[in-house]
């Protein structure tokens, strides 16, 4: 996601990358995947906040080091737009309450794909019309968190449509435990995790006699640049956090 955020950006009129953070840079620069130049890279991230004092930091990283990074960069009055996952409810109080203390803008979404966010927003509006609802969310082998973010966004916004639980039956028998998947307030998720995936989420809605089926694809990484350069263009216009891409797109 990194190299895919530094070239959207490199070919983006009006933005220009400054640096780079990794934690496993062995290089002091990279080159950049327009060839205009050489990128500065660290392991050490407040040194390249305050020498080249970036506008607005983008992350893609886990929970626990997001919430360290935008620590530092509100400390040193930089914008931030974060697209992990994982993040808790206390971990978004905290963010709201670091963009407010430092006057800084902030940005999050769990997911970056247009798409993505029109299913999450169907699912609100839909939710009230059935009593079951089963979320199937597949991905790669590599991501650390299940489920994902978008299932439990799609999950809340059902459950808000709602206005409540959904009916979620249990087998008198399992011989095998845990097969109807993790459960949240009534509705079942279910993950999967292998090669071969990118990202895939499917809200499957069921009341008597009929049920309907929202998914959304992610077939690469591009999918995710249109949302996160309009993140960053707008984080810089206003002070305090926003929480999702829907906020952006007016829907």
């Amino acid at each position: 996601m990194g190299m895919e955020v530094l070239s959207a950006i490199c070919r983006e009129p009006g933005l220009e990358p400054v640096c780079g953070v990794d934690k496993g840079a062995t290089e002091s620069y990279i080159q950049l995947p327009n060839d205009s130049g050489r990128l500065p890279v660290s392991r050490d991230l407040e040194n390249l906040l305050i020498t080249y004092k970036p506008q607005v930091m983008v992350d893609f990283t886990n929970a626990e080091a997001s919430i360290a990074a935008c620590k530092l960069a509100a400390k040193n009055g930089t914008n931030f737009v974060v697209g992990t996952t994982g993040l808790t409810e206390d971990n978004i109080s905290e963010l709201d309450k670091l963009a407010n203390e430092h006057g800084i803008g902030a940005f999050v979404a769990p997911n970056f794909a247009i798409g993505a966010v029109l299913i999450i927003q169907l699912a609100r509006r839909l939710g009230r019309f059935f009593d079951y609802a089963d979320i199937v969310e597949m991905h790669h082998e590599a991501k650390i968190d299940s489920p994902s973010g978008t299932a439990i966004a799609l999950a809340r916004n059902l459950l808000e449509g709602r206005g409540g639980p959904f009916t979620r039956p249990y087998p008198e028998k399992e011989p095998v435990g845990g097969t109807r998947g993790g459960e949240m307030d009534g509705i079942s998720i279910h993950s999967v995790r292998m090669p071969g995936r990118m990202a895939h989420h499917e809200v499957i809605m069921g009341t008597q006699g009929q049920t309907l089926s929202l998914r959304h694809d992610t077939i690469n990484r591009e999918c995710y640049m249109p949302g996160v350069i309009l993140a960053i263009r707008e984080v810089i216009k206003s002070k305090g956090l926003v929480v999702g891409l829907e906020k952006l797109l007016d829907l």
